[in-house]
């Protein structure tokens, strides 16, 4: 890149992307609209927990009840299902029907790599074990806990847990109710996304989609698409896309994409404290995630067992994270943070955090709401 284009390139601070992005998630203030219309918009909430969609639409949704999202998901207008990086997602389940095709290579390629499983699959016809574990749960839908004895069965000679294992690559596997459903719990059962819909998969378009993720996420690079997806080869999209976006650089000189008529805030406006749902997606949806995290504060919130804890944002930043806790008919929340707040900082941080235990708990008689040090 020449000296000169580099400078006619706006450089954004890390404030300014921050709020940027922010604004995209709806995070700078909630917005009004549909439940199905944010998940839409958001365009995948990381739902690996069954509940955390929920507190992800409550940080961005006004008036938000759970049973918004519960009934979309009874009603299958939104699904359950594994996709980017391989992990469930909550998505509508029109786009579920492109995504799922276009997040394929990942699911083929842990056929190939998972070090647990890929053993066991050596020499295995895979299109057979498609099309009787696609009549199997079509007909039934079943846990893969419970689909694994009929796979022993069918196929005595080989591993069950790795045949499962198989099964939820190859096959758009939809988690039906009532998991995910407010208040009820369940093992996951699946049946393919194409019964569960009555509609065939859809053939995917990689511009569209990238177009999805910047409405969502941007401004972002290529590498950061990547991050968000799983999926590598991304950079050939974006240089598609250049004559129709806008590109910045970053405080490192990372090259940064973005639709030419997105929001992108004031770096002087305010940023108000959010508590954010556990494994919410704006601390997934890029590589650089100093937008939202600091690196060293990303080692506590993401811990080693896969637990991505609910987050605290002040100032555009991850200042702390959150314990929900409910005992009979009392409920608490603590807040630990990283470094003192400001009072003020506190006060919008309290009436938050109370609005948090009138969504969780709505029954409980007593809320407590108490600060504790991170550090």
């Amino acid at each position: 890149m020449s000296a000169g284009l580099e400078a006619r390139r706006e450089r954004l601070s890390l404030r300014a992307l921050s709020l940027a992005t922010l604004e995209r998630q709806h995070l700078l203030r909630r917005t009004g609209g549909s439940a199905l219309e944010l998940v839409g918009h958001l365009f995948g909430l990381q739902a690996q927990a069954p509940m955390a969609p929920y507190f992800s639409l409550w940080a961005r949704l006004k008036g938000f009840r759970p049973d918004d999202l519960s009934s979309l998901i009874e009603n299958r207008d939104v699904v359950r299902i594994a996709l980017m990086r391989g992990t469930v997602h909550a998505v509508t389940a029109a786009d579920a029907l492109s995504l799922r095709p276009w997040v394929r290579p990942i699911m083929d390629a842990d056929l190939r790599t998972n070090t647990q499983h890929k053993a066991a699959l050596v020499g295995m016809d895979l299109a057979a074990l498609t099309d009787w574990s696609r009549a199997t749960l079509e007909c039934t839908p079943l846990s893969l806990a419970d689909l694994r004895p009929l796979l022993a069965e069918r196929w005595q000679d080989r591993d069950p847990v790795a045949l499962a294992h198989a099964v939820r690559a190859l096959l758009p596997l939809v988690q039906v109710p009532p998991r995910g459903i407010w208040g009820r719990s369940g093992q996951p059962v699946c049946t393919t996304l194409e019964r569960w819909t009555d509609t065939p998969l859809s053939e995917p378009i990689p511009d569209e989609i990238i177009l999805r993720y910047l409405a969502a996420y941007g401004p972002a690079s290529a590498a950061d698409a990547q991050a968000w997806s799983g999926l590598t080869r991304l950079g050939e999209v974006f240089d598609r896309l250049r004559p129709r976006l806008r590109v910045f650089v970053d405080e490192d000189g990372a090259e940064l994409f973005d639709l030419p008529d997105a929001p992108r805030p004031d770096p002087a406006g305010s940023l108000p404290p959010r508590i954010l749902a556990p494994y919410d997606s704006v601390l997934l949806g890029h590589a650089n995630r100093s937008r939202v995290i600091a690196d060293e504060h990303r080692k506590v919130v993401f811990t080693v067992n896969g637990i991505i804890k609910p987050t605290v944002l002040v100032g555009g930043q991850v200042a702390g994270f959150v314990t929900l806790t409910a005992k009979k008919r009392s409920a608490a929340v603590e807040i630990a943070t990283f470094a003192p707040v400001a009072k003020g900082v506190t006060s919008a941080l309290e009436a938050e955090a109370q609005r948090l235990l009138t969504f969780a708990y709505p029954d409980a008689d007593d809320h407590d709401i108490r600060f504790t040090d991170a550090r």
